[in-house]
């Protein structure tokens, strides 16, 4: 029989950093920019905060630890690491007007070769034998789930096992739901993101609530790529082993039609959907593991085709998504 009670708590875990991703890609959106750059700034996220993690574990002794400094200091390199990349890509796009596109292509590049760089130099400087960096002291606090999901049998297993940046991402996605469709600010965002004229005409500081929606959404989407080291893959760094965990959490967005909320389970479904094929036996035929592992790209192009058909306002996309903003032409 499928074992969902092992099935559910891995597809979590799975779909976290697509959570976080899918979120930051979110807010960016509503803003008009598409920011296809979130591969890339998930990638630096994660080596920002190994980077912080790795000189202070070198520092000091199990004795000496501090909890707090364990936690805080690659959370606060990997939120400084990926608002330096929405940051580039807001000057490159928004002040210099550049394409979109072919930025966002640039800053995945840029962030995918940083982290192999800055990855493979950490290796060399631990004089490892293995080609990984491991934080187990770290990852050990980052995954540690709530103190009595032990007690509830598989209740807790399903619900109150996981790290405390799984929580944080469903609390970040239901904020962020919150602000676009209950405040002001939203509105003003929202607004921007659909007619930028008509935002500035109404006294709305465009490039402000462009850079302010980018560079957030970029800090959010870093932690997604934290928490994939520093959980998921239990505080273990080697190069180029995010797989299309940045490209699933752009599709995402398309497959929640824009609804951080909706993100929510819809990541966890893409999760499910990605490890299916270890769950569902296949035997020794690759083709057919092969065919599970597209679930989740055919399941967004099922719902891209359905919603392009439907064409409701309210399930499209920004209507200046992709464009830049030039006053002049007001």
């Amino acid at each position: 029989m499928f074992d969902f009670v092992s099935f559910i708590p891995r597809a979590v875990v799975q779909g976290i950093p697509l959570l976080y991703g899918s979120t930051g890609e979110t807010l960016t959106e509503k803003s008009g920019n598409l920011n296809l750059g979130i591969p890339g700034i998930m990638y630096m996220g994660a080596i920002s905060g190994v980077i912080g993690s790795f000189f202070y574990e070198q520092s000091t002794t199990p004795e000496t630890v501090s909890v707090f400094l364990l936690l805080a200091i690659p959370l606060l390199c990997s939120l400084i690491g990926s608002l330096l990349m929405g940051l580039l890509y807001c000057f490159l796009t928004v002040t210099l007007r550049a394409n979109q596109n072919v930025t966002g292509l640039a800053i995945t590049t840029f962030g995918v070769g940083f982290g192999n760089f800055f990855g493979g130099s950490l290796i060399k400087l631990s004089g490892t034998q293995v080609p990984a960096i491991i934080l187990s002291t770290t990852s050990g606090y980052f995954s540690r789930p709530l103190p009595f999901a032990d007690r509830l049998g598989w209740f807790g297993k399903l619900f109150l096992s996981y790290g405390f940046l799984a929580y944080l991402a469903i609390i970040i996605a239901l904020a962020a739901s919150f602000v676009l469709n209950r405040t002001r600010t939203g509105l003003h965002l929202r607004a921007v993101g659909e007619s930028p004229n008509t935002a500035d005409a109404a006294g709305i500081n465009v490039a402000r609530y462009k850079y302010a929606a980018t560079c957030i959404g970029s800090m959010i989407a870093g932690l997604g790529g934290l928490y994939y080291v520093m959980d998921y893959a239990s505080g273990i760094w080697s190069s180029n082993a995010f797989g299309d965990r940045g490209w699933l959490a752009i599709a995402l967005v398309i497959f929640t039609i824009w609804r951080p909320n909706v993100g929510i389970l819809a990541s966890f479904l893409f999760g499910g959907l990605y490890i299916l094929h270890m769950y569902i036996p296949s035997g020794m035929n690759l083709a057919i593991k092969e065919i599970y592992k597209m679930l989740p790209y055919v399941v967004t192009l099922i719902v891209l085709i359905i919603v392009s058909m439907r064409k409701k306002r309210e399930n499209q996309p920004p209507a200046s998504l992709g464009l830049s903003y030039f006053r002049e032409d007001r």
